[in-house]
């Protein structure tokens, strides 16, 4: 089978196109034919060998797929030939089939198609897992978005809204807040222009901001705790600036406030039922129109590493899919 492989540790231009046994499945997994890939920021760092994440070489990116189950292995039941799926493989889903885990995926709902199902899970699912389980949001709190155009940027103020948040978006260009408006967000903030303390000050009023949601690190995620109410929750999600910021920990008594990580992948495999009914749900909601899972480009499974260039360069309002 065809298969998108990285060999060693690079760019995406290091990745090749290639041939590879078709994969078994083995107890507790499925075996699926690809239809569609989710591609996210943190696949042009498995790349590069700079995520948590080094898995043996040869593998293939992309962390999310949806397509059709070929076979089933030892244990599973849940799931026959034929099924309709989508879920979360970590990485080794830009290729034509894909062993899975069965507790990783879930059926899709009839009126679901495959390129918004494979573009779901990670970004949703981790703004999901950040709102409702990490800062346990209320209706009626006031959420930072930072990166808000972004693929987990625009699942967080889509889920932030439906959770009956006041969603403030935070990002570096016009173009990218008046996307950031067209998918929910009540108020911006360009912070290439504007001071964010400043303006997330104005934006929060005496209370402050209850909920900082920060893909970005770097120089942004201070001033985003410093805007904090008291007893906010400032959500680690990633560090897209490619700096990890060190903040100062008398902000976080002062304020009685939580900085909290969100690790996906770590979620998944310690919370599987609250995986499976979190993916579930994001699953039903985008089928009913609920969400928009945008996705910005769809390309073909030989120009996989173009799209990751283009990821890279943060050129993506959305998200990008791989069509295999």
């Amino acid at each position: 089978m065809k298969a998108v492989l990285c060999q060693r540790f690079g760019t995406p231009d290091d990745l090749v196109l290639g041939d590879i046994p078709d994969p078994v499945a083995g107890a507790g997994e499925v075996v699926a034919k690809v239809a569609a890939v989710g591609l996210n920021f943190f696949d042009t760092l498995i790349v590069a060998g700079k995520y948590q994440t080094k898995p043996p070489f040869p593998f293939s990116p992309g962390g999310e797929f949806a397509g059709v189950v070929e076979s089933v292995g030892a244990g599973v039941s849940a799931f026959k030939p034929g099924d309709r799926v989508m879920g979360y493989t970590n990485f080794n889903a830009a290729r034509e089939r894909t062993a899975v885990a069965a507790d990783n995926i879930v059926k899709l709902p009839a009126d679901l198609d495959f390129d918004r199902a494979a573009a779901l899970t990670i970004t949703y699912g981790t703004a999901y897992h950040a709102l409702k389980y990490r800062a346990l949001m209320r209706p009626g709190e006031t959420l930072a978005v930072l990166g808000a155009s972004g693929g987990v940027g625009l699942a967080a103020i889509e889920v932030g809204r439906l959770m009956g948040g006041r969603v403030i978006a935070c990002a570096s260009t016009d173009d990218k807040l008046a996307f950031a408006r067209e998918h929910g967000a009540h108020e911006v903030v360009n912070y290439e222009r504007e001071d964010l303390r400043a303006a997330l000050k104005r934006l929060g009023g005496e209370h402050g901001i209850d909920v900082v949601f920060d893909p970005v690190g770097g120089r942004y995620s201070e001033p985003a705790l410093r805007s904090l109410a008291w007893e906010g929750r400032h959500l680690v999600v990633g560090f897209a600036a490619d700096e990890i910021p060190k903040l100062p920990l008398n902000l976080v008594l002062l304020k009685g406030c939580a900085v909290l990580g969100v690790f996906w992948g770590a979620w998944v495999r310690h919370a599987k039922e609250d995986y499976k009914e979190a993916i579930a749900t994001l699953a039903q909601w985008c089928a009913e129109g609920k969400l928009s899972c945008h996705v910005q480009k769809i390309y073909p499974l030989a120009e996989t590493a173009a799209a990751l260039k283009a990821l890279a360069n943060r050129e993506v309002m959305g998200k990008l899919v791989v069509h295999v």
